[in-house]
Parts: C-alpha cells; structure tokens; sequence
C-alpha cells in the first residue's frame, strides 16, 4: 500500500492529531489575540476615541478566531456548518439558553458581592454625567463581546480538540488549568485568584457539558462580567475597565473582598461557584437529555420486510382453494326461518 493511501481519515482523527489540532488553535487563539489589540489600538489612536479599544479588539478577535478555528476544521476533515464547528448550535432553545446563563452567572456574582455588603466593606462612588448612558451602552457592548470571545477560545474548537485527544476530564482540567495560568499572564493574580479562576473554568466547562453549545456557558460569562463590573462597579480580574457609572472600592479581608483584584480573588465566591453549579445542574435537566444523550434507535428484526416468496405462494394457493369448496346450506324449508317455532301437531279424530 502506497503512503498516500495509507493516509486516510480514520488516521487522520486520531488522538495525536487532535492534540496537534489542540495546539493550533491554542496558538492561532493567542496570535489573534495579540494582533486583535495591537490593531485596534492603532485605530483607536489614529481618531483618537481610546473608548472604541475594547470593542473593535473583541471584533477583531472573534473574527480572526472563526476564521482561523474555521480552517482547522476543514484541515481535521470535519466539516461542518459555521456555527457547530464555533460551538454556537443553531436551535430553538439557543435564546433561552443564553437568558438561563446570564441569570446564573448574575445570580452568582450577587451571592459573592452580598457578604461584602453586610460586612460593610463596600464604598461606592456614582457618576452621573450627561455621558454616563452611552458609556454604559459600550460596557455593555464590551461585556458581551469579551465573553464570547473568552468562551470560544475556552469552551469552544480547542476545548472540543483537546476532550478528543486526552478525554472529557482531563480536557476539562487541563483547559481550566491554562485558564488559570493565562490569568496570571495578563494581570497581577494572587494565588486565591488563581484558585477561583480554576474552579470558575471547571463550572463553565460543566456547563458547556450540560448543552454542547457556548449559548449557556457565553451568557453566564457576561452575566458575571456585567453584575460584577457594570452593576455593582467592582474589578474584573483586577481590572476596572468596566466600571463606568458606578465606581466600588472593596476594603477588608482578602477571603471576603479580593482586595485590589475583586471578588474573583475572595474565597467567599467559591460558596457561590458551588451553589451555582448545583442550579445550573437542575436547571439544565431538559437540555441535557436533548443535546447530549444518543438517539435511541429500535432494536430487534424488522417487521416491515416481504414475506418469503413460499411463505406467498402458500397463502395464494390455500386462498384458491377456499374458493372452490361447495356451501353447505342448513337443512330447512324455504318458507320459514329456523329461528321459528314448529308447528303444532295434528289433532286427532
């Protein structure tokens, strides 16, 4: 058999070039993101609008990740549509699914921000100007953008590659492991930060799991950014970035307020990362079923199937043979019915 048989598709989807796959689109994720800033900088600076940055890099980002992760499909010969390639599944449940997230992961956010609040360790400052609506509108923006690009990279093609080539758990550790490692590369991260943003991937993950889409998982994201850094004013993994009208100063103990990096620094978020995993558990039972059990299909023989040729010809003859036997009438006149009574006997003379 000559080499270029030998490369056929079965080989070619093997564990080993998954992980090659894997680490493609790791490096391709990292790349996009490198040129994404880089390009929306410079155009942020060239009209002078520093607050298009964090927009026009996420655009750039997601366009470069579909683009690149695109690609990798077409080379791992899986092709497939757009949407399930990116991890986005068209379906009817696909708007829902993402409210159900951002619920979540707002619900979330408020359990770890609400001991804060009784503890007193909150000092919140508003800012009311004639531009704090559109400023708000572009967090917003920022916030869903951010998270989409953070779960397509996270949750998406090299997540799906790196579950195909080492299993679904360890795929799921070792992706929240490089979460949690990313993290310390691109800000100061304490070591609690580094813990929580660890667990933080295994829910997500989890929730990607429960659906086999970004529609959940995507929502609960911006549910997280935009409670924690929009809402309630507090850093983002030590960034401010989104903390437009209301501005949060957390003071206090590291377990309960993150300090300088928020609360996804404070240990207190993890009782909310577990009491999230549980509702979204139950909450996702249905979907479950849906998207990420086997269709059942019917065992056993076919009962639709024609008879065997004899098994016809046997009936056809028994058929003719039943047409050709003589009928038997009853043994009664014609002028009565055997259903009437006789009739009665001669009288004597």
């Amino acid at each position: 058999m000559s080499s270029l048989e030998s490369k056929t598709p079965q080989q070619r989807t093997g564990r080993a070039f998954h992980l090659a796959l894997f680490c493609a689109a790791l490096a391709w994720s990292v790349s996009s993101h490198v040129l994404s800033v880089s390009s929306a900088t410079g155009i942020s600076n060239r009209f002078n609008a520093d607050w298009l940055t964090p927009i026009l890099s996420s655009l750039f980002l997601i366009f470069l990740l579909a683009v690149g992760f695109t690609v990798l499909d077409v080379i791992g010969r899986r092709p497939s549509p757009p949407g399930l390639s990116l991890g986005l599944p068209r379906r009817a449940s696909s708007g829902r699914e993402w409210l159900v997230g951002m619920a979540l992961g707002w619900g979330m956010v408020v359990l770890s921000v609400l001991p804060m609040t009784l503890a007193g360790d909150l000092h919140i400052s508003v800012w009311f100007q004639p531009r704090a609506v559109p400023v708000l509108l572009l967090g917003l923006i920022s916030a869903a953008l951010v998270s989409l690009a953070q779960e397509m990279v996270y949750r998406g093609y090299p997540y799906q590659r790196l579950m195909e080539a080492v299993g679904p758990i360890a795929g799921t550790f070792g992706m929240a492991l490089i979460f949690a490692l990313m993290k310390t590369i691109e800000t100061r991260t304490p070591r609690s930060g580094i813990i929580i943003a660890f667990c933080t991937a295994i829910v997500f993950s989890i929730a990607w799991h429960r659906t086999h889409g970004l529609w959940l998982s995507w929502g609960m994201r911006f549910g997280w950014i935009f409670g924690m850094g929009v809402v309630f004013g507090l850093p983002v993994s030590g960034s401010t970035d989104y903390s437009s009208i209301i501005q949060t100063v957390a003071v206090g103990s590291r377990w309960l307020t993150g300090r300088y990096y928020g609360p996804e620094a404070a240990w207190i978020t993890l009782v909310a990362l577990v009491i999230g995993l549980v509702v979204m558990i139950r909450v996702t039972r249905t979907w479950a079923w849906d998207y990420t059990h086997s269709e059942i299909v019917p065992g056993g023989f076919p009962m639709d199937v024609a008879p065997p040729a004899a098994h016809t010809a046997m009936e056809q003859s028994a058929q003719a043979k039943a047409s050709a036997l003589v009928q038997i009438m009853p043994n009664t006149p014609q002028g009565r019915s055997v259903e009437d009574s006789p009739p009665p006997p001669p009288k004597p003379i």
